[in-house]
């Protein structure tokens, strides 16, 4: 079974950057999903699917699975751009403004 490292996306909800430097070991799933028919509830016969570690560090994730003889793939993150936009929100709040602020 193959394993994924990768360093995790925030969701659109975080603008904050706490655990985003953190590195995922994760394996990609192996069974399908399968509905229940007599709850309906999704299941799988997927064990190593519920499994996630968490690493400080891109080389500390490979060390492990080298360690333990997991097959990896790594996957580098796409850096986002810093984006800093003249009079941009923060300027609403700048103590030299010349003029009130309004809508």
């Amino acid at each position: 079974m193959l394993a994924r490292i990768y360093q995790p996306a925030r969701n659109a909800m975080q603008s904050g950057q706490a655990r985003a430097r953190d590195w995922v070991l994760d394996y990609a799933p192996e069974d399908a999903k399968a509905i229940d028919p007599l709850m309906g509830w999704t299941g799988s016969g997927d064990m190593k699917g519920q499994l996630r570690l968490s690493f400080p560090d891109r080389e500390a994730a490979v060390a492990y699975a080298r360690k333990h003889g997991i097959p990896f793939q790594v996957f580098d993150p796409k850096r986002r751009a810093f984006v800093l936009r003249q009079n941009g929100y923060g300027d609403n709040f700048a103590s030299q403004r010349r003029v009130p602020w309004s809508h």
